[in-house]
């Protein structure tokens, strides 16, 4: 364990003991499984609400051809989260730490300073007037619905193969989110700049810069409990909900295999993303859809070798991505999902599709749940593979 992950640790800690015996200077409210401890300054100047949950995972994958089975057991993830308010109601912030060796584990140590990649978001919002927020600082970009939908409430044990390989997933920078109302009709635009690289890169700016633009609409007013970026029907929507958006991503001069992840090439590229999306829910039936299409103008390959093999290549091309479930009353779910990833020709890589059977038990919302996928995979000139998951997610 490194002396910055132990100090962490200790810091936090402290902050809990001190907070928890301070009755007489903070008050604790809501304080219920998955929502948190919370804590409000007596003279209200700040607040905080600390959680933290994390997920146990089984993994075994099948190959009919070589009759092998492969598995794992491991912490998926470990998260602890910070959020409340500075100052005033208006200043908003939220820290996200990751502490299990996935969300740590780092690809990119030099552009790191060779540290723990623990940080996940670490941001302020400033309601500038109601209905009108700038975010400064690093968080997920306003890129596909499937990112932005946390990891605690989505559908399936994990997300789907579009969006590994072309979320935008999280930047430092700042963004500006808006929303309004026209009749029962809620509109949002949400823009962003940030430095294009990801998260945590310490080393000096690369290439250009990332813009971002997202635009969605609600039809018929407002998801419960912001229902639209979570998955399932939990709320059972007593009328239908419709959200249908659409974002568009520039990355100047992108340095990283997938934009903001992926590996640091030797060369330099535009990348261009559009994204498509749609979220219905009514009476415990829920449907979400994605489209992507990632193009490089200058081309995507940066490096072929003497035996004209791709070595280093920007992933571009299209994936959809269609997932529909039933909740049941007794919160038991049944959910299904098709993927289709198809990489530029140029790149080389291999095009696939995913066929997965989900099975949920909600026991407490997204806060205690067991989830269960099986999933079935194709790519073009390779042996079909199975793979089975059954995850046990706890959030305080």
């Amino acid at each position: 364990m490194t002396t910055n992950f132990r100090s962490l640790l200790f810091l936090l800690s402290t902050f809990i003991v001190a907070s928890a015996g301070s009755a007489n200077a903070q008050t604790i409210n809501n304080s219920k499984l998955g929502k948190g401890l919370q804590f409000v300054a007596a003279d209200s100047s700040f607040s905080v609400k600390l959680g933290a949950r994390f997920q146990v995972l089984y993994q075994g994958g099948y190959t009919p051809v070589t009759k092998q089975w492969e598995d794992r057991f491991v912490i998926r993830r470990a998260r602890l989260k910070l959020e409340g308010f500075a100052y005033s109601p208006k200043l908003q912030y939220k820290i996200e730490l990751g502490l299990s060796n996935n969300d740590i584990g780092n690809d990119t140590p030099d552009q790191t300073d060779n540290a723990s990649n623990i940080v996940l978001d670490a941001v302020a919002k400033w309601e500038i007037t109601p209905g009108l927020q700038l975010y400064i600082g690093q968080t997920k970009l306003p890129g596909n619905r499937e990112r932005l939908v946390s990891s605690q409430k989505m559908q399936f044990v994990d997300r789907s193969l579009l969006n590994s390989r072309f979320t935008l997933d999280r930047d430092a920078g700042l963004q500006l989110h808006h929303e309004h109302e026209v009749g029962q009709v809620v509109l949002r635009e949400i823009v962003s700049v940030s430095t294009g690289d990801g998260r945590n890169i310490t080393v000096n700016h690369s290439g250009g810069y990332d813009y971002t633009g997202r635009f969605e609409i609600l039809p018929f007013g407002a998801f419960e409990g912001e229902g639209d970026y979570v998955g399932s029907d939990i709320y059972r929507e007593p009328t239908p909900k419709l959200a249908i958006a659409a974002a568009y991503d520039i990355n100047d001069r992108a340095s990283r295999e997938q934009g903001q992840t992926g590996d640091f090439l030797s060369g330099e590229r535009d990348l261009n993303t559009l994204f498509l999306d749609a979220m219905f829910k009514y009476r415990g039936f829920s449907a979400m859809a994605e489209y992507v299409d990632r193009k490089a103008p200058d081309g995507p390959v940066v490096l072929v070798n003497e035996d004209n093999e791709i070595e280093e290549t920007f992933v571009t091309g299209n994936a959809f991505n269609v997932q529909a479930g039933y909740l049941f009353l007794n919160n038991w779910e049944v959910a299904g999902r098709y993927t289709n990833y198809e990489p530029a020709k140029a790149t080389g890589l291999t095009p696939e599709k995913q066929y997965t059977l989900g099975v949920s038990k909600y026991i407490v919302g997204h806060a205690l749940k067991v989830q269960s996928d099986l999933t079935r995979s194709k790519q073009s000139g390779r042996p079909e593979r199975y793979q089975a998951r059954v995850q046990l997610e706890i959030g305080f």
